[in-house]
């Protein structure tokens, strides 16, 4: 499983030009499920991401997560995400988990994320969507597990 997160000012998804959800200061979390992820990928990323240091303490190093500052966390599903891009000009989604299974550990993923923190927002799984964001920093990660 995959999370590329990125420490935003704020991010917004629109489906058919209608929001369907927003955060203000958080993380935005762009998510890929792999075919060999189960329930163990989920349990362990959404700890990370709950946890994982981006933001400034008062020094302005990074040692603080998104729960330690309430930020919100934005999470949206990318089938594109686990693409194997390592030869020719067209992706491989081989690696992609499939869209059944996809959408049931990105549910799971969400359930669990907002069982253990507040607020948490989310794209719609397997819609065609508009992402829009302020990267801070900029800071991004992929986080993989």
């Amino acid at each position: 499983m995959i999370g590329l997160l990125q420490r935003v000012a704020w991010a917004r998804v629109e489906v058919a030009e209608v929001k369907v959800a927003e955060i203000g200061c958080g993380l935005l979390v762009l998510i890929g499920v792999e075919r060999d992820d189960g329930s163990a990928q989920v349990q362990r990323l959404v700890q990370r991401l709950l946890n994982y240091r981006v933001f400034p303490d008062a020094q302005g190093r990074m040692n603080l997560s998104v729960q330690d500052i309430q930020g919100g966390l934005l999470l949206v599903p990318q089938f594109t995400l686990p693409a194997d891009t390592r030869k020719g000009n067209r992706p491989s989604f081989t690696p992609a988990a499939a869209p059944q299974q996809g959408e049931r550990l990105f549910n799971e993923l969400l359930d669990q994320a907002r069982h253990q923190h507040s607020p948490v927002a989310s794209g719609v799984f397997g819609a065609d969507m508009q992402v829009s964001l302020t990267n801070t920093g900029p800071v991004t990660f992929w986080l993989q597990v």
